[in-house]
């Protein structure tokens, strides 16, 4: 296991793939971990130089004092590409991920080759809304959440036959440090990037689950047409989309990353 110590917290990542490889960095969602990408680096990691980490706060990272915003997540990833010597990488992100990479795309962009966003949405949300959840973890923690994340995660079809890949996922949302998820419910919540869309210059897919109720396809049209050069599909699934349609989430992947 490889750890970045940061000023006031550290990062867990991990790092598979060819030394000579491009760089492709993969960011997961709100409640999950670096593991949520496993179908995606076993597909690549042949090919690629892959990057993993788990969100600040998330799985083996630490959570520093929050609330957190966009600019401190985006810069945790600016941090862990010059510990690695990384000048330039593919950055795939899904839901917090996606907005991180937004974050990048417009502050950042010489540092991307392509951004691909995810069951993601220029502003998700409400800020209202974000705070509500922050005092329900605050007052009960993350076991209440768990039969509604399940709902918005994955379609009934999906969880009828995918169980122990489902319960997995879930075990991780609610071993989530509660600190980190309020902190990072913060930068979502906070997060606009409605208005700078097109600041974002590099080559971006924007990637939709079918079915999702949180970042419908609309959210990820929206992303792919402000963006200079966007394109977007939809893949069959709910919110954790490349899970649900790893096969097809990875095809849309790798035909834009070509």
């Amino acid at each position: 296991m490889a750890f970045l110590a940061l000023d006031q917290h550290r990062l867990h990542y991990r790092v598979d793939g060819p030394g000579d490889a491009p760089w492709l960095t993969f960011c997961n969602s709100l409640g999950t971990d670096l593991s949520m990408w496993h179908p995606q680096v076993e597909a690549l990691s042949a090919h690629f130089r892959i990057l993993r980490y788990d969100c600040r706060g998330h799985g083996l990272s630490t959570a520093p004092p929050g609330p957190y915003d966009m600019t401190a997540l985006g810069a945790d990833v600016i941090a862990l590409w010059d510990h690695l010597g990384v000048q330039r990488s593919h950055f795939c992100g899904l839901s917090i991920g996606g907005l991180t990479g937004q974050w990048l795309g417009i502050n950042a962009g010489d540092r991307l080759q392509t951004l691909t966003v995810a069951a993601t949405a220029a502003k998700i949300g409400t800020p209202e809304n974000w705070q509500a959840r922050i005092a329900q973890v605050e007052q009960g923690g993350l076991a209440p959440l768990r039969a509604g994340t399940a709902e918005r995660w994955f379609t009934p079809s999906f969880a009828a036959t995918h169980g122990v890949l489902i319960d997995d996922i879930l075990q991780r949302f609610e071993s989530t440090s509660l600190a980190g998820y309020m902190g990072c419910c913060n930068a979502v919540g906070t997060a606009d990037f409605r208005d700078q869309l097109d600041r974002i210059t590099v080559p971006t897919l924007a990637v939709a689950g079918a079915d999702d109720p949180v970042c419908p396809p609309a959210d990820l049209q929206q992303i792919a047409v402000g963006v200079s050069h966007g394109s977007t599909v939809a893949v069959a699934g709910r919110h954790i989309c490349n899970l649900e349609s790893p096969a097809a989430f990875t095809a849309a992947l790798v035909a834009h990353l070509r």
